[in-house]
């Protein structure tokens, strides 16, 4: 089964087989943001892995959009150029064979449900941190859609005033705890204290990612290491929220930006056992057993549900 999962500044591919061990894997960065060349890029790396997994009988993907359930169209796609488009029956015809699609972020709690971090839950939260911030609901055992776009936890707003979100609002949870988060606090970080590392790489004029902040984090830069922890309790303040909203017995966080671990997620549980009401202190926060391959795993597992 081949599963897609689409993001912000990357697509990623996979074989998988019935037990969701992956066998051939792609990952791609976008060429362009024109809707042509997004769709083109898609039948490219689709098209390859087909090419070790020719007896597919479907094709799933994730894509970061509002979906409309029934008819397979994207509705809004903030990172991509994708609303509007007829992807499930767009996606068919250039491939020539039977496409599913949902929002990636249900996807990848779909694959951690089935056999990751939240198996066994009837009641769980899923946050994809990336370029912006997935956001999926499980309800008694089956993915919760509401009127076919519910989950969109990311646009969760938790500063009334804060940093413009892509959306067009402004302090949505996605401005404070995704990805370019870490890029650009590390990169204040690294002005206002040139001495720590940060600030040396900064001075050496390399790049400050996400993806940096990250490691000399891990390396025990002081400086990094502030960037994510308030990231942490930033995201543990909006978790407060949604736990006192929907009582889940674990919320799962994956996304690249999880690549930080405990010192993201170790703030973000005690934000959240310090705001929570009753039980909902004790919401299990744990990251994705899938890592970033949970989006395209629960793609596949859309495309083996198909047959």
């Amino acid at each position: 089964m081949v599963g897609i999962d689409a993001g912000g500044t990357k697509l990623l591919v996979g074989v998988a087989d019935e037990g969701l061990a992956v066998h051939h894997r792609l990952h791609r960065v976008w060429r362009g943001f024109e809707r042509q060349e997004v769709l083109d890029l898609f039948v490219e790396v689709v098209e390859e892995a087909l090419a070790e997994a020719p007896e597919a009988a479907a094709v799933g993907f994730g894509i970061p959009s509002l979906m409309d359930a029934d008819r397979a169209v994207s509705l809004e796609c903030v990172h991509l150029p994708l609303a509007g488009v007829p992807f499930r029956d767009l996606m068919s015809e250039r491939l020539d064979r039977p496409v599913v699609v949902d929002n990636d972020a249900n996807c990848a709690l779909l694959a951690e449900s089935r056999a990751g971090a939240a198996k066994g839950a009837a009641d769980a939260l899923m946050l994809t941190l990336g370029t912006g911030i997935g956001g999926a609901i499980l309800a008694r055992g089956e993915l919760y859609r509401g009127r076919g776009s519910a989950g969109e936890l990311g646009h969760m707003v938790v500063e009334l005033d804060g940093e413009p979100c892509h959306c067009g609002s402004r302090g949505c949870l996605e401005t404070v705890a995704s990805g370019p988060v870490f890029a650009r606090e590390g990169g204040r970080a690294a002005g206002e204290q040139p001495e720590s590392a940060l600030g040396q790489a900064k001075a050496a004029g390399r790049e400050i990612t996400g993806a940096l902040v990250t490691e000399l984090a891990g390396e025990g830069d002081a400086a990094a290491v502030g960037v994510i922890t308030e990231a942490g309790r930033k995201l543990g303040a909006g978790l407060a929220g949604l736990a006192n909203v929907f009582s889940p017995e674990v919320i799962v966080i994956g996304g690249g930006a999880s690549a930080a671990g405990e010192l993201l997620l170790r703030p973000a549980r005690e934000e959240l056992a310090r705001r929570a009401l009753g039980p909902n202190r004790d919401v299990r926060v744990i990251a994705a057993h899938f890592g970033d391959e949970a989006g395209m795993l629960g793609a596949a597992v859309m495309a083996l549900e198909h047959r």
